[in-house]
């Protein structure tokens, strides 16, 4: 299983210098990916313009949005555009984009699209933009409802799961891969998934308020979403190793705390883990 990291690009308050320095630490640690994720009504970067800056200061970590919410771009041709031009400047076989339709109706509302016909204009997305692409980008799907495995095996390399329990990834990731077969596409999809991290003394406190303010829209979830904040290198250790056994391909630790220290720490943390 490879493992990837988390940009702070989406952590309240956090300098945007700071993602390109990440960036650049991440580029000479033990991770395989760099990735983020795509919220418009909330203080963070815009993850396709993010992707381009992270482009010019790496060259060989693999790029990855979790995932872009695509139908807040509006016109399929302009975000093929832009996915082709972020490919064109990472390089060969190095950018991973997740779609879905997202949960937040508050994205929607500021973007002054209609929050109930979100999947209706992805599926109409899809049918544009797969032939812009050509094969410049590894497409994943978020979500395992019906509609979404239904673009995973028409459209997409592989799926990516919400994160959490291992045990719901593995479930998840069953039914994608029966679907996967069923559809009568061969071998089987490419598996992520996704947790959060906060490591050295006073971080925990930190990371749990970043992460019950994002998903602050979620209610009591934000609580219980919090409380499986991985917060040592023997819970990221465990994290790791139960996803391994589950099947998963790619697992991205998100941070939580925007303090550059968070790379060393994880890298120190997954190298102990190697050993």
């Amino acid at each position: 299983m490879r493992i990837g990291l988390g940009l702070p690009a989406a952590i309240a308050g956090s300098p945007a210098g700071l993602t390109l320095e990440w960036a650049r630490l991440a580029e000479t640690g033990p991770f395989d990916s760099l990735a983020l994720h795509d919220r418009l009504a909330f203080e963070s970067l815009e993850p396709i313009t993010t992707l381009a800056a992270v482009a010019a200061v790496t060259r060989r970590i693999r790029l990855a949005c979790l995932v872009l919410i695509a139908p807040l771009r509006g016109s399929a041709v302009m975000l093929g555009k832009q996915l082709r031009t972020v490919a064109a400047l990472a390089g060969p076989s190095r950018l991973t984009i997740g779609l879905g339709v997202g949960p937040r109706r508050d994205d929607y509302e500021a973007a002054g699209l209609p929050f109930e016909q979100r999947s209706r204009m992805l599926d109409e997305q899809l049918v544009d933009l797969l032939p812009l692409l050509g094969r410049d980008v590894e497409l994943l799907t978020g979500g395992s409802g019906r509609a979404a495995l239904g673009r995973l095996v028409r459209a997409a390399d592989g799926f990516c799961h919400e994160g959490g329990d291992p045990q719901a990834f593995h479930n998840a990731a069953d039914r994608a891969r029966i679907a996967w077969s069923e559809s009568g596409r061969p071998g089987r999809p490419r598996l992520w998934s996704l947790g959060y991290f906060a490591l050295g003394p006073g971080s925990p406190r930190t990371g749990r308020q970043a992460l019950e303010r994002y998903y602050s829209f979620t209610g009591g979830h934000a609580a219980r979403i919090a409380a499986g904040l991985l917060t040592s290198a023997d819970a990221i250790s465990a994290y790791c190793e139960g996803y391994r056994e589950a099947g998963c391909d790619e697992l991205v630790l998100f941070p939580t705390v925007a303090d550059l220290s968070q790379v060393e720490q994880l890298g120190r943390a997954l190298q102990e883990r190697r050993r």
